[in-house]
């Protein structure tokens, strides 16, 4: 569990209790059995970075749970997660102003550093007491995986494939001599019918498994909205391609409507890892 000092500049949680459960033992247990339940395919190499959904734990949970057991033995000092903004500001790309997040399992300190660094690489805005999920909901998940942790939050404005691309090789720069882990949040499609929805899907699952970034935008551009975090998907691609991964997998697709069996409007949830595989490929 992250430590809750000395950190005295803590964004406030806005979520917990609604998205996912405030009482700390509630939400360590429920994490828990999510990873627990998950089953994976082997994965013969050294994990860079993941993808997860960041809808309520109640609906994306089990999906999320497939990414974060690819984490069980990672040591890691330094998560960078990368999600979309859902709110609009005048940067391209936005990252917190206090010192640390704070989720009922404790706080997680940001790396003032690091964010340093890449602010003169990729002009970052700060925002506090932000009401944004696509990064806290991961955090709950990250803590139990990995525990101590500092984080580099980052909410992109901008998902075009020229800012994947700068702000890709930005973390890979300034990531390189860390114990790093890269994390996408994203969903997939919104609240089309089930069988539509799987379509829709499939095309960024056949993007993110061809290892393609640029074919996630297209995905995109091609005018569904497949991915709320397109860009972060393709951001975390290139920065993890930089720093030595060179496959991916699916581990895990799903919808809201396998949770709630309401089929008529769904939300995509899929779950990959990206990593360097032990041997070469032929």
């Amino acid at each position: 569990m992250s430590s809750p000092q000395p950190y005295h500049d803590v964004r406030p949680s806005p979520i917990a209790g609604t998205w996912y459960p405030a009482h700390p033992g509630h939400l360590a247990n429920s994490v828990d059995t999510y990873i627990q339940q998950a089953e994976l395919p082997a994965i013969d190499g050294r994990v860079v970075g993941i993808l997860a959904p960041h809808a309520g734990h109640r609906y994306s949970g089990p999906v999320a749970g497939h990414a974060y057991k690819a984490l069980q033995g990672l040591m890691v000092d330094v998560v960078a997660l990368i999600g979309p903004s859902h709110r609009r500001y005048p940067s391209p790309v936005l990252t917190s102003g206090h010192e640390a997040y704070e989720t009922p399992l404790g706080r997680v300190p940001l790396d003032r550093a690091i964010l340093e660094t890449l602010n003169g690489q990729v002009p970052l805005d700060t925002v506090r007491e932000d009401s944004e999920h696509s990064l806290e909901i991961e955090l709950p998940f990250l803590q139990r995986a990995l525990g101590d942790f500092r984080l580099v939050p980052l909410a992109m404005i901008d998902q075009s494939l020229p800012m994947a691309e700068r702000l890709g090789a930005a973390l890979a720069d300034v990531l390189r001599d860390q114990q790093a882990l890269l994390v996408a949040s994203s969903d997939l499609s919104h609240f089309f019918p089930q069988a539509i929805a799987h379509q829709l899907d499939q095309k960024v699952l056949d993007a993110v498994a061809a290892y393609d970034p640029a074919g996630v935008i297209e995905a995109e551009e091609y005018g569904q909205k497949l991915a709320c975090g397109h860009g972060a998907i393709a951001t975390v691609m290139i920065a993890a391609r930089a720093l030595g991964a060179d496959a991916s997998i699916i581990v895990r697709h799903a919808t809201s409507g396998d949770v709630t069996r309401d089929y008529a409007q769904v939300v995509g949830y899929a779950s990959a890892v990206f990593y360097q595989r032990s041997r070469p490929a032929h």
